[in-house]
């Protein structure tokens, strides 16, 4: 046997322990997610084994499903409402940071804390944060004499979604704002040196300087926060459990109900397939986006 053969083979001998993990922990559920969308499986016919094939006909229940489309307009209003506030404030936040003063280092630091706290903690300290009789937000809200009685926050359509945007936001702005740093470090201070030369204003900088230059930044922390966003889970399921009467129900966490409380095995794959292909499109459009900017 060839050298150059040899070592191909071993190789392949250490890929291989890594390829069947992820084939049996991550390859075998995702199948059979798919087999089970296209096939009536629910508690009953999945104890009596009499379950058959149907078809498209999960999907097509679901889209008419005033419920499901319910709940898919929440996952818009949720997505779409982080990715304006946590962008703009986290924009913000990184032309603050990137500029150079004292103690900006350690107080980057502090605000990355919030990201670094598992979801479902921050989704605990936002229940506490928005609790009717012992949260922090009334309590502050009264004494500003902003509102004259507490507020029951999470148990109002308008305002329990409202709140798990403000705690998704505690998380996004940091990210967005770590991302978008990284992108105006990267930025030469020659070009700017060179417009000031030339009579550039702030603005001027800023929108013909900065914008253009930090583009491939904010393509990705968009693209990253709607994915991350729009597949959110956790959040919801601690904080609200997607009350009141699926005012703050996503697509992640009707998934879930479907198949694990109302043991619609069938009709909550094919939630979690709707969830996937709406990612894997914007995935694409993502990476056609990036093949772009390399051309």
């Amino acid at each position: 046997m060839k050298i150059a053969t040899k070592k191909k083979l071993e190789g392949y001998m250490f890929i291989l322990p890594g390829f069947l993990y992820i084939l049996i922990i991550l390859g075998y559920p995702l199948v059979y997610n798919v087999v089970l969308a296209f096939r009536n499986v629910n508690v009953k016919t999945f104890a009596s084994h009499t379950d058959v094939f149907v078809g498209l006909k999960n999907f097509t229940d679901l889209i008419k499903d005033p419920t499901f489309q319910k709940i898919f307009k929440n996952t818009l209003v949720f997505t779409f409402g982080c990715l304006v506030f946590q962008f703009t404030i986290g924009f913000i936040f990184a032309l603050f940071f990137s500029q150079k003063f004292t103690l900006s280092g350690p107080i980057r630091g502090l605000v990355l804390v919030a990201y670094m706290m598992p979801m479902s903690v921050t989704a605990m300290l936002g229940k506490n944060m928005f609790d009717v009789s012992s949260g922090v937000i009334n309590d502050l809200l009264m004494k500003m004499h902003l509102i004259s009685q507490p507020v029951e926050w999470l148990l109002q359509g308008k305002t329990a979604m409202g709140a798990v945007i403000f705690m998704n936001c505690w998380v996004g702005i940091p990210f967005n704002m770590l991302l978008l740093t990284s992108g105006l470090t990267g930025i030469s201070q020659d070009i700017y040196e060179s417009a000031e030369v030339d009579g550039a204003t702030k603005m001027q900088k800023f929108l013909h300087i900065t914008l253009p230059l930090v583009r491939p930044a904010i393509v990705a922390v968009l693209m990253l926060g709607f994915i991350y966003t729009f597949k959110a889970f956790d959040l919801m399921f601690v904080m609200t459990s997607g009350g009141p009467l699926n005012a703050t129900d996503v697509l992640g966490t009707y998934s879930y109900q479907l198949s694990f409380t109302q043991y619609e095995f069938s009709k909550g794959s094919a939630s979690a397939i709707i969830l996937f292909l709406c990612l894997f499109v914007v995935g694409l459009f993502y990476l056609r986006m990036v093949s772009r900017e390399d051309d």
